[in-house]
């Protein structure tokens, strides 16, 4: 039995891809957050809901935001890609209103959320992931529109390997299969 076949190597992340180096910090953030959120707001509404029902409510939409980041930040792709980039802001839109809200409106939240005080419970983790989350899918768009400006000269001069074939370069600068 050869060696690959008795101990496969693990797949490693897309090149392309959001959770690859400083993104994996952030998706593990973000899933935390994720968990939080949503526990947090879980227990609320089923313990407590009379006493904040607008505090826990938007708990609730937080940990929803968070999961949906999370999910889409770890997938990857170009369309996760474009979907976290939604996610985040709102998630950013959601800390600064209800953040603001908390302040003017300190009545209307008796119990804390995770965006509250522009997420002062949270050591402002809250304000700042999003915009985090923002730049770090601001450099994969521009490393996605940077490959592909590089792949249309390529594919328009006929020198685009076919899908599953290698491409080598020799030492005089042909191309060869």
């Amino acid at each position: 039995m050869s060696k690959s076949a008795a101990s496969p190597e693990p797949a490693a992340s897309p090149p392309d891809s959001t959770r690859t180096g400083p993104g994996r910090l952030l998706v593990a953030v973000y899933g935390l957050f994720a968990l939080s959120a949503s526990a947090r707001a879980g227990v609320q509404i089923a313990t407590n809901f009379s006493h904040a029902p607008v505090a826990y409510v938007l708990s609730a939409i937080a940990g929803l935001v968070y999961i949906l980041a999370t999910v889409t930040l770890a997938n990857g792709s170009a369309t996760a890609r474009r979907i976290a980039v939604a996610s985040c802001s709102v998630e950013l839109a959601g800390v600064l209103a209800v953040g603001t809200w908390s302040v003017v409106d300190p009545a209307t939240f008796p119990d804390a959320t995770v965006w509250s005080g522009y997420g002062s419970g949270y050591g402002f983790v809250p304000l700042v992931l999003p915009v985090f989350g923002l730049l770090w899918l601001r450099h994969w768009a521009r490393r996605a529109r940077a490959q592909a400006a590089i792949a249309r000269p390529a594919e328009d001069a006929g020198l685009a390997p076919v899908a599953g074939e290698t491409v080598e370069q020799d030492t005089a600068g042909d191309r060869s299969a």
